[in-house]
C-alpha cells in the first residue's frame, strides 16, 4: 500500500504495529490458517480434485457426474471410493485426489481398528467415534467458526454503533430510554432462549447468527457513547451545526470517525469471544445441526472419549492456539492506537 493511501497518524499506527513482534507474526499466523480454512475442499475432500478418463477431463470437485460416466450402470452420483469405480477410472486414465481423500463428514468403513482410531498415515490426527477424519473436521470447522465470528463481530459492531452514537449524541429522553431499554434486554437469560429455539428447530448458521446478534449487539455501544458524550461538545461540531449541518449528517461525517477509532481496538477481543461463545454453544448441543462441521462437536467427543486422548489434544492445540493468536493481535492494536505511543 502507498505511503499517499493512509494518513501519517495510520502509517504511524501500522508502524508500531509490524514493530511489535509477537502482534504481527500473530497477525501472519491467523491470516495463514484462515486461508487453509478457506481452501478446505481443495486440501480436504473425498472428490477427485480432477479425473481423466478415456482421454476426456472431468472436474468433479466442482460439478456431479453421475456414475455412469465413468463405467457404472446407474445414474446415482458418482462414490469415487467405490472400488468399481475406481478401478474403471484407474485402467482408463486416473485420479488426482487433494493431500486429504476425506471431507468433514466422509466416513471411513475400511478403519483397521474400532473407532475412534488412533492417528495413522491415512488419518494423520485419527478419526471421531463415527469414522470421520479429525483434520478435515477440524479445517472445515475452523472455517465456520471464523466466518461465523467475523460476520457476527461486524453485524454487532455496526448496531452497537448506530446505537451509541444515536444515545451520546442526542442524550437525553432518548439516552435514558436506550439505557433503560439495555438493563432489561441484557437481563434476559440468553441461554434459555437458545434453548427454546434448539427444542423447535435445529439452528442453522444464520439462524443462530440472528440469535447470537440480538445478545452482542451491546458490546460496543457504551464505549461509543462515551465518544459520542465527549466529542459533541467540541468547537468543530458546534461551528457544524451553526452552520445548518444536520444531526446524521455531523454523526457519521464528523464524529463518527473519531469513535470508531476508540472500538477498533476491541474488534479481536470480539472475534475471540464469538468463536468461544460458537464452540460452547455446539459442545452443549444447542449451536449448529450436525450437517455443520463444529469444533465444539470435537470437544464433546475428546470429553466423552476419554480412552482416545487424540481427540482432546487436536481440539485444545488448535483453539488455545487460536484464541491465544487473536489475543496477541488486540494488544498489538491496542498500542498502536495508544496516544501515548503516536505522539
Amino acid at each position: 500500500m502507498s505511503n499517499g493511501c493512509l494518513s501519517p497518524l495510520n502509517q504511524r499506527r501500522i508502524n508500531i504495529f509490524r514493530q511489535n513482534r509477537r502482534a504481527w507474526w500473530s497477525f501472519v499466523l491467523f491470516c495463514i490458517i484462515f486461508g487453509i480454512s478457506l481452501l478446505a475442499e481443495l486440501l480436504a475432500n473425498d472428490q477427485p480434485l480432477v479425473v481423466k478418463y478415456q482421454g476426456e477431463y472431468y472436474f468433479p470437485i466442482v460439478k456431479t457426474y453421475n456414475e455412469q460416466t465413468f463405467g457404472g450402470d446407474f445414474p446415482t452420483p458418482a462414490d469415487y471410493r467405490d472400488p468399481y469405480i475406481r478401478n474403471n477410472i484407474n485402467a482408463n486414465g486416473y485420479m488426482l485426489f487433494p493431500p486429504l481423500p476425506y471431507s468433514f463428514n466422509t466416513v471411513d468403513y475400511e478403519l483397521d481398528t474400532p473407532t475412534p482410531s488412533a492417528p495413522s498415515r491415512h488419518h494423520w490426527l485419527g478419526t471421531d467415534d463415527e469414522g470421520r477424519d479429525i483434520l478435515a473436521r477440524i479445517i472445515y470447522g475452523l472455517r465456520i467458526s471464523v466466518v461465523f465470528a467475523f460476520v457476527l463481530t461486524v453485524l454487532s459492531s455496526l448496531i452497537g454503533i448506530f446505537a451509541g452514537a444515536v444515545q451520546g449524541y442526542f442524550g437525553g429522553k432518548i439516552d435514558i430510554f436506550f439505557q433503560r431499554f439495555q438493563e432489561i434486554w441484557e437481563a434476559l437469560p440468553q441461554l434459555f432462549v437458545l434453548i427454546i429455539v434448539a427444542s423447535i428447530f435445529a439452528p442453522s448458521f444464520w439462524t443462530l447468527l440472528i440469535i447470537m446478534l440480538c445478545f452482542t449487539w451491546m458490546s460496543l455501544t457504551g464505549v461509543v457513547r462515551a465518544e459520542f458524550l465527549r466529542t459533541r461538545n467540541f468547537e468543530f461540531v458546534k461551528a457544524a451545526k451553526a452552520l445548518g449541518v444536520g444531526d446524521f449528517r455531523i454523526i457519521f461525517r464528523h464524529i463518527l470517525p473519531n469513535a470508531i477509532i476508540a472500538t477498533i481496538t476491541f474488534v479481536p477481543f470480539l472475534l475471540s469471544e464469538a468463536i468461544v461463545a460458537l464452540t460452547a454453544l455446539d459442545f452443549l448441543g444447542l449451536g449448529l445441526s450436525q450437517e455443520y462441521p463444529s469444533l465444539g462437536d470435537l470437544v464433546r467427543q475428546g470429553k466423552d472419549n476419554l480412552q482416545a486422548p487424540w481427540i482432546g489434544i487436536s481440539i485444545f492445540v488448535v483453539l488455545s492456539t487460536l484464541l491465544t493468536l487473536l489475543i496477541f493481535i488486540g494488544e498489538g492494536i491496542r498500542d498502536a492506537f495508544d496516544a501515548r505511543k503516536n505522539k
